[in-house]
C-alpha cells in the first residue's frame, strides 16, 4: 500500500495540487488502506505526533531569517555589498558576473535562501548585465546557479529544518556545506568567464591600477560596513557559543530594520508591513507543509519504506557508494517535482535510517542533500529558481538552458560527486571547529 501512498503523492504534485494537500492525500490513503492487514491507522495517534513535531524552538530561525531576508530584499542592503564586491574583481572580463557570484554568496550568507538572494541581487545585478553587453540568457543562468549559494553558505533555512527533523547539530550541519559552497564560487565564477571568452558585445572595463583600488576600497568599504556587520553578528555569535540558532535569527531580523529603514533607507514602514505579511504567509505554508509531512512520513516509517527502499537499493548493489549514488539521484528526482523545503521535510525522515544503516556521517549526509535540493531548483520540471530568474531577466527557458546546462555538468554534478565520495570535504569543518568525528 505505501507505493501506490507514494505513486498518489507524485501524481497529485504532478498535477499541480498544492503540496501540503498531496501529502495530505498519502497521509489518508494510508489511514484508510494503510497497516499490517490493511484496515489502516488510527488518526488519533497521528495528531498529536504532528502536533509534537512542530514545537520546537528551532523552527523559530526559519521565521526568523525568512523575515530578514524579505526586509533585506526591500532595504536595499545589497547594493553597497555589490559595490564593495566590483572593486577587486570588476576590472576583469566577465568580472561582471564574478561580482554576481559573489555577491550571491554573501547575500546568501544572510539571508539563508535561494529566492530571496536571486530576488535581490538579481534586481540590482540584471540591469548591470544588460548595460555591460551579457547575453539575457547567460545572466539569467549565471543569476539562477549563484543564488543556490544561499542554500549552502551558512546560515540556511534548508539545513535548519534538515537538523531538526533529523535530530542533528545545527552548528555541524552548517558547517558541512561551507567548504563545498567556497567549490562552488569558484567554478562557478570559472565557467562563466570560460562562456564569455569569446563574447566580443562585452563592454571593455578600464583598468584599475592598485591605487585606484585602495581609493574605491576606502569609500565603498566605509559604506557597507552595516551590511556586513550582519554576518558577523549572526555567524560569529552562533559560532562563539554566546547566542543560539534561534536568537541569532532573531537578531538579525530586528538589525535590518532600523539598517534598512536608517542607514541605507530603502525601507519605508509600509514596505516592512508588507515583508512581515508576506513573510507570514510563506511561514505559514511551511508549518503548515511540516504537520502533514511529518504525519505521513510517520505513516511511511510505520509501513517500513526505509527497509523497503533500501533492499531495492540493494537489489541493485550492496556497495554503499553505489547506493549513494542511488540515492543521490533519487533526490534529484524529487526535487524535480517539488520545492526544496518540502523535499528535506519528506525525504529526511525516510532516508536518515538508511545512510545511518549503510555507516554513513549523517552529517556528511547534511552537505549531500545540501547540494542535491540545489541541484533540483534549477532542474525541470519544477525549477522554482530558474523561472524566477527567467522571469527577472525577462527572457525565455530556451535561451537559458545551455549555459544553464553548462553550469550544471560542469560545477553541480562534479562538486556532488566530490561531496559524497570524499567526506572529508564536508566534515573538515566541523571536524576542526567543533571536534565532530570524521
Amino acid at each position: 500500500m505505501v507505493y501506490i501512498a507514494i505513486a498518489l503523492l507524485i501524481l497529485t504534485l504532478i498535477l499541480g495540487m498544492p503540496v501540503p494537500i498531496s501529502f495530505m492525500a498519502s497521509c489518508a490513503f494510508l489511514i484508510f488502506f494503510g497497516g499490517p492487514n490493511g484496515g489502516g491507522y488510527n488518526p488519533d495517534q497521528l495528531l498529536p505526533y504532528g502536533f509534537s513535531q512542530m514545537n520546537s524552538t528551532i523552527l523559530i530561525a526559519v521565521a526568523m531569517f525568512i523575515i530578514s531576508g524579505g526586509i533585506m530584499e526591500r532595504g536595499k542592503i545589497a547594493d553597497k555589498l555589490i559595490d564593495l564586491v566590483d572593486v577587486f574583481v570588476g576590472h576583469l572580463k566577465g568580472g561582471l558576473g564574478i561580482v554576481g557570484v559573489i555577491s550571491c554568496a554573501i547575500f546568501g550568507s544572510i539571508c539563508g535562501a535561494a529566492c530571496a538572494t536571486l530576488a535581490c541581487i538579481g534586481a540590482i545585478m540584471i540591469p548591470r548585465f544588460e548595460k555591460a553587453g551579457y547575453p539575457r540568457g547567460h545572466t539569467a543562468a549565471l543569476m539562477a546557479s549563484s543564488s543556490l549559494l544561499g542554500l549552502l553558505i551558512p546560515p540556511n533555512t534548508v539545513l535548519i529544518l534538515f537538523s531538526y527533523i533529523a535530530g542533528l547539530s545545527v552548528l555541524e550541519c552548517f558547517l558541512s556545506t561551507a567548504v563545498p559552497g567556497i567549490i562552488a564560487i569558484l567554478l562557478i565564477s570559472l565557467i562563466n568567464m570560460w562562456l564569455l571568452r569569446n563574447n566580443e558585445s562585452l563592454l571593455v572595463v578600464e583598468k584599475r591600477t592598485i591605487h585606484d583600488r585602495y581609493v574605491m576600497f576606502k569609500e565603498r568599504g566605509r559604506l557597507a560596513i552595516p551590511a556586513l556587520f550582519m554576518p558577523v553578528i549572526v555567524l560569529g555569535g552562533v559560532y562563539g557559543g554566546v547566542i543560539t540558532t534561534s536568537e541569532a535569527a532573531s537578531l538579525a531580523a530586528l538589525y535590518t530594520i532600523p539598517v534598512g529603514l536608517y542607514v541605507y533607507r530603502g525601507l519605508t514602514y509600509k514596505a516592512l508591513y508588507s515583508v512581515i505579511v508576506e513573510s507570514s504567509v510563506t511561514i505559514g505554508v511551511i508549518m503548515v507543509m511540516l504537520f502533514s509531512v511529518s504525519m505521513v512520513s510517520r505513516l511511511y516509517i510505520m509501513e517500513d519504506l526505509p527497509g523497503k527502499i533500501l533492499y531495492l537499493f540493494r537489489m541493485i548493489s550492496n556497495n554503499k557508494w553505489v547506493i549513494m549514488l542511488l540515492i543521490n539521484i533519487f533526490l534529484i528526482v524529487m526535487g524535480m517535482i517539488m520545492d526544496d523545503a518540502s523535499v528535506v521535510i519528506l525525504t529526511t525522515p525516510i532516508l536518515m535510517p538508511v545512510i545511518r544503516e549503510l555507516g554513513f556521517n549523517p552529517i556528511h549526509y547534511a552537505a549531500v542533500l545540501g547540494i542535491n535540493v540545489a541541484v533540483a531548483c534549477i532542474t525541470p520540471p519544477a525549477a522554482p529558481v530558474l523561472y524566477l530568474a527567467g522571469r527577472l531577466c525577462n527572457t525565455s527557458i530556451d535561451t537559458m538552458m545551455r549555459p544553464t546546462l553548462w553550469i550544471i555538468a560542469l560545477c553541480w554534478i562534479p562538486l556532488l560527486l566530490i561531496t559524497s565520495y570524499i567526506p572529508k570535504v564536508s566534515l573538515f569543518l566541523p571536524h576542526m571547529i567543533l571536534g565532530s568525528p570524521w
